[in-house]
Formats: structure tokens, C-alpha cells, sequence
């Protein structure tokens, strides 16, 4: 029971993250993780597939084995929260832009801390320094 229902929220996760790659402002990153994770406690089947993926194969590797959380990602992700603010503030939520504000800057730290590259990491690792700081 538990390992189909594992399953079947990986297979969702999959289906959000197609959506995110060809949707602007959805995310893909979260939901391919959470299938990774989900398929990793249901089907190695399903889970050898997610990694070999032509599409979130690398990003997925990169960010198991070097913690890698890509420049385009990071870069969208700021375009978006920051659209999403300035929306709110429009519609005259002024409360509600100020929290969401508070809520992205901290999950905008979260993730430029992760190297953008493999090479950065390597870099990192190789100095002695920490891969993601503030940690």
C-alpha cells in the first residue's frame, strides 16, 4: 500500500514537472526531486528511468552527488517571485506582497548558496570551503 502510493505520487510529481518545464512560473525542480525521492521508496525500476532522463537526468545527478542548483534555474526563479510580488502589489495586497516579499528573499538565500556548477563544486570541495554556505 505504501509502496504504490509512493509510486503514484512520483508518477504526479513527473506529470507537474513536464508541466513546469514548458509552463513559465511553475517550477520543475521541486516536483522532479520529490519523484526522485518518491520513486527511490517504491520502484528502483522508475527510479533508474528518472536518472537516465534526457531531461532531468543531469539536473537530477547534479544535484544528488554535488548539491548543483543551475544558474538559468536560479535566475528564473528570482524573475518569478519577483513578478509574483509585484503582482500582488498591484491588486492592492500590500500585507500580502510585504509577506511574500519576506518569504521569497529567504528561499532566494536558500538557493544561491548551492553552487551552479559542477565546476564550482569541484572547486569548493577541492579549497576546503563549504559547497553551500550558511551552512
Amino acid at each position: 500500500m505504501k509502496r504504490t502510493a509512493y509510486k503514484l505520487l512520483g508518477l504526479l510529481c513527473v506529470g507537474l514537472a513536464y508541466i513546469g518545464v514548458v509552463t513559465p512560473g511553475i517550477p520543475f525542480s521541486i516536483f522532479i526531486v520529490i519523484a526522485a525521492w518518491a520513486f527511490a521508496k517504491s520502484d528502483p525500476r522508475l527510479h533508474a528511468w528518472l536518472y537516465n532522463h534526457k531531461v532531468f537526468g543531469k539536473f537530477l545527478t547534479n544535484w544528488t552527488k554535488k548539491r548543483v542548483f543551475p544558474l538559468y534555474a536560479k535566475i528564473s526563479m528570482i524573475l518569478m517571485m519577483s513578478f509574483s510580488i509585484v503582482l500582488l502589489y498591484i491588486h492592492g495586497s500590500v500585507t500580502g506582497a510585504y509577506w511574500l516579499a519576506i518569504t521569497c528573499l529567504l528561499t532566494g538565500i536558500w538557493a544561491w548558496r548551492y553552487p551552479s556548477t559542477p565546476e564550482i563544486y569541484d572547486y569548493r570541495k577541492k579549497h576546503g570551503k563549504r559547497i553551500a554556505w550558511l551552512k
